[in-house]
């Protein structure tokens, strides 16, 4: 039997589906490249790369915006046994980036105009680099730097020189042999370096297929960073593999520019599938509903009955249409025809469904898309694990949950001591399957902590239930712990806060050992701002700040016994004192990772002050000085 490698996967597809796009890319618009024009220049590529001395897991970086230069020069570091590196382009801090490097001692680092800066402040001290590879042709080169173009030139003359089959060349790499070194994002004091074999990526191809048939016409828009695993196994190798393409999202000249790209490129490339993580998710809604408001009250009314109508009709996705539901049918189609398709229309008309990764959605907003015909189907998993371990798809999903687990993974929930808990109870996420991974990189001991007897034990809390759907309830690390040791997952209540709050953006529990919670929260600037729009003309400014304080108490307290949202928790774990904060966890602070995560221990670590003075007398009056301050700088900036 052949290996069950990368390139295998690649040289097939190029067999079976030659004259199919694979890659789309847009300059003044959407040009693709087919399997067979794709081929010869990964050739070229590999040989450029062994001609330059390079050698079997020899390792590169990647530090790239999405293109297919992305694709395609990774592809070539496969066919030759080099590992990848990828780097995520939202790395700002130089050391993150030099750690990474230097850590995984990459001998070259491909990178492009835009982050060729990032490399250059760093080179110096990165002594086992090589060359610098750019794949941009316009800007002034310096010493160690080359031009992809200029780089790849000769390389088919590498084989023919050396007299070597590139064939030969592909075909020696072993299914088991490292593919990648992934990074986490840093949440403890170093990233590990997570090692995936060809085989990890192509068992979870295979496990993937187990839940999502993919068809040669199917085309995706891949939004998510490249460098993540979630777009290699859901969006590069299925769509490769099953004759399908992907495209890139139109690079602007700043962030800023290429994320308003994103939903004109969605209506040119007519996408059959998306892969979505909350915040895209929350976004795209925001950005529907305002479309439907601003034609008028009625259009607005007509929208949510159809919602209602729907919602009725799905409820939770697994028994839809079920009982007398069923006779609301004929109404789902009216509002889908009159309503609902005019809405699918800007996201290209072609669109089936999401795919969500990162952090849980919540059920209104699967509910939301589901009603309009373009669901979002939520799953669960970690790059430990390839990344997946679960999913809802078309033929079956339930709201709420994670999905069914993939097939050829074994599924366990455990207690503390690894005991095997019964269907319902809570425990962690433990797994066994083709798709673990390797281990992490020069960390023998981290590795014997997170896989034991070929089980990965995912630090992830959750439960199965009699239809064998998996609920990811939250991360045993995030937990929340009372003076008497009692514990719980405080991501649900985070969630429903921010769901039922017209004024809270983000929020972090936070208990370690105490008699109570306390909550940071993240407000929405615009709303408090409007609230205090409404009321200076009559009010004193102090009086305006504490209305506001007012409005975010009401939202956090009626989770308490005997108000409008209480009963969902246990009030023991709801916060009794909170602090403003004038910044947001994002990317850019650390303060949130790469898949929309906010990361508990730098939070904590750099608010550690705000959470002592929260346990304080003054701290636990919501309208201390620290609140109202907070206030001030958000209104006068």
């Amino acid at each position: 039997m052949m290996n069950r490698t990368l390139p295998v996967l690649f040289q097939n597809s190029v067999k079976q589906f030659g004259n199919n796009i694979y890659l789309w890319e847009k300059d003044e618009k959407f040009d693709g490249l087919t399997r067979n024009q794709i081929a010869p220049v990964i050739k070229r590529i590999c040989g450029a790369f062994l001609a330059a001395g390079l050698q079997k897991g020899d390792r590169i970086a990647l530090l790239a915006e999405a293109c297919n230069n992305w694709f395609i020069t990774e592809m070539a570091m496969l066919h030759a046994g080099i590992i990848n590196v990828p780097l995520s382009v939202k790395i700002l801090e130089p050391a993150e980036i030099k750690f990474r490097i230097k850590h995984a001692a990459c001998k070259m680092i491909i990178t492009s105009a835009f982050q060729l800066p990032k490399i250059r402040n760093i080179i110096a001290e990165l002594t086992e680099v090589e060359k610098i590879i750019v794949f941009d042709n316009e800007i002034q080169l310096q010493s160690n730097e080359v031009f992809l173009t200029d780089f790849a030139a000769k390389g088919n003359d590498y084989f023919t020189e050396n007299n070597i089959d590139f064939d030969t060349v592909w075909q020696n790499i072993q299914e088991n042999d490292c593919a990648t070194i992934s990074y986490t994002s840093g949440t403890t004091a170093e990233p590990k370096g997570i090692m995936l074999s060809h085989r990890n990526y192509t068992a979870n191809v295979e496990q993937a297929e187990g839940l999502f048939k993919i068809y040669p016409w199917y085309k995706t828009l891949l939004i998510l960073p490249w460098d993540h695993c979630f777009a290699h196994t859901v969006g590069f190798f299925p769509i490769l593999k099953n004759g399908g393409s992907i495209a890139s999202v139109h690079i602007g000249k700043s962030g800023k520019e290429s994320l308003k790209n994103i939903p004109v490129n969605i209506k040119e490339l007519q996408p059959t599938f998306i892969l979505s993580v909350p915040t895209l998710s929350k976004n795209f809604r925001k950005n529907i509903e305002k479309g439907v408001q601003d034609k008028g009250k009625l259009a607005w009314a007509l929208f949510n009955a159809g919602l209602k109508i729907a919602y009725s009709y799905h409820q939770d996705g697994y028994t839809r249409g079920t009982g007398v539901r069923f006779l609301l049918l004929p109404l789902v189609k009216l509002f889908d025809i009159i309503l609902f398709k005019k809405i699918r229309q800007a996201f290209g008309g072609m669109l089936l469904f999401f795919v969500g990764g990162g952090a849980l959605l919540d059920i209104d907003l699967q509910k939301f898309f589901c009603a309009i015909g373009i669901p979002v189907y939520q799953g669960y998993g970690l790059t430990e694990a390839s990344p997946i371990i679960s999913s809802n798809h078309p033929g079956i999903h339930k709201f709420g949950s994670s999905g069914l687990i993939v097939p050829e993974l074994k599924c366990r929930i455990t207690d503390e001591s690894g005991k095997d808990l019964s269907l319902g109870q809570k425990g962690e996420i433990v797994v066994k399957g083709e798709n673990v991974m390797m281990g992490y990189w020069k960390n023998e001991q981290a590795t014997k902590d997170t896989i034991k007897d070929g089980w990965l034990f995912t630090g992830d809390m959750g439960f199965l239930d009699k239809d064998g759907f998996l609920y990811v309830t939250g991360r045993f690390k995030s937990l929340l712990i009372s003076q008497d040791g009692e514990k719980y997952s405080p991501e649900g209540i985070e969630e429903a806060i921010v769901e039922k709050s017209k004024l809270i953006d983000q929020v972090m529990l936070y208990n370690d050992h105490c008699t109570n919670t306390v909550a940071l929260i993240v407000p929405k600037t615009d709303a408090i701002r409007k609230i205090a729009k409404d009321m200076t003309l009559k009010n004193p400014h102090a009086e305006v700040k504490k209305a506001i304080i007012d409005n975010i108490k009401h939202d956090i307290y009626s989770f308490y016994s005997g108000r409008e949202n209480g009963g969902i928790f246990p009030d023991r774990w709801l916060p009794s004192a909170f602090a403003i904060l004038e910044e947001g966890f994002t990317e850019q602070n650390q303060l949130m990772n790469s898949t929309m995560k906010i990361v508990r221990g730098k939070i904590s670590e750099h608010y550690k002050s705000t959470l002592e003075f929260l346990y304080t007398a003054e701290g636990k009056d919501v309208y201390n000085n620290l609140n109202m301050n907070t206030l001030t700088y958000i209104l006068e900036n």
